[in-house]
């Protein structure tokens, strides 16, 4: 009854910030932080957590689209993941490839058109997990409505090494002129990399860290980042939405700095605008001879400060009080 009341008590909850989201971002980000902990702390190996983890990955998948977001990345596998043991590597490894091919052939990813792309050192994963990527990658190739990269063997600073040793081998050849280098010359470099840059970054399990993700795509982009307490089998849709309301409300106060900023800008342009005219007209005087009945005043030459006391065009003058 109690779970029953929890979850009836969710969804009204779910709706009501639904209501309140009018910006979504165009690609999500997310650190599936959690698995083993929440497995640990239910008496489970660390496979069970991950195999529960997945299951949020297809929750998750389906409040993108409910959203409209179009491009969602998840970091499945790190390159620092290489140093667990193999007792939990070898679980892991078969836990991905059966996703990777059991997602590739679900319906409703053909129906939503998903389509799955692998970012990262992906020839230093087991040779079966690199056949369910070419088999996934292969099988969506044709959906174009939404995008899912799976970060697998990925590394951030890696990446941005990796590409920074390419430039340099051309520049060093010969090949390349180092005044030619610029950001589409190392982004050709970069893994298969995300089709668009990050906007929001999304972290489970209560640190509040990046972790080396995508960097050239997130930071480069300054992406709003929610980090969040539940572990990522825990991760909730009430979660996912205040993640989104935190994007749009940093999108919101960047708006309005904008603008601010603009304003600033145009009042800046407008002061000294004005300080060059008062020099010209001043310029003015000195050189043309006077004239009877000459007026080179400021108020004639449309230079004057204004009075702080004047009514402003339009409005009518303050009334003066009588005895």
């Amino acid at each position: 009854m109690l779970d029953r009341l929890r979850g009836v008590v969710e969804r009204a909850y779910g709706r009501h910030l639904r209501r309140e989201i009018d910006d979504v971002p165009d690609h999500v980000a997310v650190i599936q932080d959690g698995n083993r902990r929440y497995a640990r702390e239910r008496g489970d190996d660390a496979p069970d957590g991950h195999r529960a983890g997945a299951d949020t990955t297809e929750r998750v998948l389906d409040w993108c689209a409910d959203l409209g977001v179009s491009e969602l990345t998840l970091y499945a596998f790190s390159t620092e993941n290489f140093e667990r043991p193999d007792e939990e590597l070898e679980p892991l490894f078969d836990l991905l490839e059966r996703k990777l091919r059991e997602f590739a052939d679900a319906d409703r990813v053909h129906e939503q058109g998903v389509r799955v792309r692998a970012i990262g050192d992906v020839p230093r994963l087991p040779p079966r997990v690199r056949d369910a990527v070419e088999y996934a990658e292969r099988r969506t190739a044709a959906n174009d409505r939404f995008t899912l990269n799976v970060a697998l063997a990925y590394g951030g600073r890696t990446e941005l090494l990796d590409a920074a040793r390419d430039v340099a081998r051309e520049v060093d050849a010969g090949e390349m002129d180092p005044e030619a280098v610029d950001v589409e010359t190392v982004e050709s470099r970069l893994y298969d990399r995300p089709i668009r840059d990050v906007d929001l970054i999304v972290r489970t399990g209560g640190d509040e860290r990046t972790s080396n993700f995508l960097p050239w795509h997130a930071n480069g982009n300054e992406a709003a980042v929610y980090f969040c307490a539940p572990y990522w089998p825990e991760f909730s849709e009430a979660d996912f939405l205040r993640a989104i309301r935190t994007y749009e409300s940093r999108e919101e106060s960047w708006q309005r700095a904008r603008a601010e900023r603009a304003a600033a800008l145009v009042r800046a342009l407008a002061e000294v605008e004005f300080a060059e005219a008062r020099a010209a007209a001043s310029r003015l005087r000195e050189r043309v001879p006077r004239l009877d009945g000459s007026d080179l005043s400021d108020d004639a030459l449309g230079v004057a400060e204004p009075d702080p006391a004047a009514p402003v065009e339009g409005e009518s003058p303050e009334p003066t009080e009588t005895g």
